[in-house]
C-alpha cells in the first residue's frame, strides 16, 4: 500500500531545534523509544544519500565537496521522500535540526505539511561550548574546537532565532531548558509529549 497525499497531509511533524550541543539527538532517541515517532535528520539523510551512490547522491556530494551549501530544494526533496517512505509505519515525525532558517520552515510547510509543534532546547552558549569541547576529546569531529564552535553558535543565533520567533507567534513552540542532565530534560519533554494527542 503506497502512502497517499492525504496520508502526508494527516502526518504530524515536530521540528526539533536547538544549538550545537543542546542534546537534540539524545532527546529525539528517547521520544522515538517512548512515542514511536520516526526521527529524521537532514544531515543524516544527506550523508546516506551520498553513501548510496545514487545520481542524486553524486550530485549532492559534488556540491558539498566544493564547500557549498546544498540547495533547499534538494533537502526538502530528501525530507519529503523520507516522510513518505515511512508513512506506512507511522504518521508522527521528529525533524531534527531543521529548519535552520525561516525560509526552510516556510517552504517545508507549503510544499510538504505544516508542522504541528516546535520543540526548542534552550541552552546557554557557555553550556553548549563546554559540552562540545568535552565531546571533541573523543568524537574526532573537526568542528568540535573553540573557534569553530563560536562560529556555529553565531550562525545558530543569527539564523535560527527568527525561526523560533515566527513559530512562537503561532503558539507552536515548546521551550525546554536543556541546562540540566539528560534525564531531567527528558522529564520536561515527556510532560509536553504526554499532553498531546498524537
Amino acid at each position: 500500500m503506497s502512502a497517499t497525499e492525504q496520508d502526508l497531509k494527516n502526518s504530524k511533524v515536530v521540528f526539533v531545534i536547538g544549538g550545537p550541543g543542546s542534546g537534540k539527538g539524545t532527546q529525539c532517541a528517547n521520544i522515538v523509544r517512548d512515542f514511536g515517532f520516526c526521527h529524521l535528520s537532514s544531515g543524516d539523510l544527506l550523508r546516506d544519500e551520498v553513501k548510496s551512490g545514487s545520481e542524486r547522491g553524486n550530485r549532492l556530494n559534488a556540491i558539498m565537496e566544493k564547500g557549498e551549501l546544498v540547495p533547499m530544494e534538494e533537502v526538502l526533496g530528501l525530507l519529503k521522500d523520507a516522510i513518505v517512505s515511512n508513512l506506512t509505519k507511522t504518521k508522527c515525525f521528529l525533524i531534527d535540526g531543521y529548519p535552520r532558517e525561516l525560509e526552510q520552515g516556510v517552504r517545508f510547510e507549503s510544499e510538504i505539511v505544516p508542522c504541528t509543534n516546535v520543540l526548542y532546547f534552550d541552552v546557554s552558549d557557555a553550556t553548549m561550548t563546554s559540552r562540545l569541547l568535552e565531546r571533541g576529546k573523543s568524537s574526532g569531529r573537526v568542528d568540535d574546537n573553540e573557534a569553530t564552535i563560536k562560529k556555529r553558535l553565531d550562525t545558530f543565533h543569527n539564523q535560527t532565532k527568527p525561526v523560533i520567533s515566527f513559530y512562537e507567534r503561532q503558539g507552536k513552540v515548546q521551550k525546554v531548558s536543556a541546562e540540566t542532565g539528560i534525564d531531567q530534560v527528558y522529564t520536561e519533554v515527556k510532560k509536553f509529549m504526554d499532553s498531546k494527542q498524537w
